[in-house]
């Protein structure tokens, strides 16, 4: 009977924990997302890469603060249309060594090995969007290293709310694809770092004014 009496506290103390319980402003919810233009959210858009490194193990990296539209109707998921800048200046590596080298200028004025010291930004604009419940293969053209090749993006829809700092409707979005480096002239050290580059990116889009 004692045991029983100190549990009651407890009993009662489980439903009410659970109505104080912070709730996540995104959800995986279709219903929240509205139909019209959003801006990315720079702050928290990551592009991932990843190549094999001699056979042994995969490094990788990510280009942040990248900048650009979504214009959506979650009643015309096929017409959506997707435009993202991405700055190849603001790579970033863990290695301060490498990440220099990505963007070293070639020796003796010669091409650079990878991006050189002041490379244009990267683009992806797409061209068909093929939907099929929260996910979508976007095709688009993707300029890098001034060459324009056309890529597909698996995409899976990962969530949508108001931001609870701005207050504004956001929606958000995982993608991969695989491209060959070499197909935009990056060829330096190929086989030995894969041409294979391996993209993983996670975006954010806020709601435009």
């Amino acid at each position: 009977m004692r045991k029983l009496l100190c549990a009651l506290p407890l009993l009662f103390a489980v439903p009410l924990i659970a109505q104080s319980a912070p709730q996540m402003p995104g959800t995986m919810d279709v219903a929240r997302v509205t139909a019209g233009t959003y801006n990315t959210d720079p702050n928290h858009t990551l592009i991932g890469w990843r190549v094999s490194h001699f056979g042994f193990n995969d490094y990788f990296g990510i280009f942040g603060d990248a900048t650009g539209t979504l214009i959506l109707d979650p009643a015309k998921l096929n017409e959506a249309k997707v435009d993202i800048t991405i700055p190849v200046s603001k790579v970033t590596t863990a290695s301060v060594g490498l990440t220099g080298h990505l963007l070293r200028a070639g020796k003796d004025g010669g091409k650079a090995d990878f991006f050189g010291p002041a490379p244009t930004d990267a683009k992806f604009v797409s061209t068909n969007v093929a939907a099929s419940g929260t996910t979508a293969k976007i095709t688009g053209n993707l300029t890098l290293n001034g060459v324009t090749k056309p890529v597909v993006l698996d995409t899976t829809f990962s969530g949508a709310g108001n931001n609870m700092l701005n207050k504004k409707p956001t929606v958000g979005f995982h993608a991969s694809a695989t491209i060959k480096r070499s197909d935009f002239g990056v060829n330096f050290a190929i086989p030995f770092v894969s041409d294979e580059v391996k993209l993983d990116i996670s975006v954010a889009f806020e709601k435009a004014s």
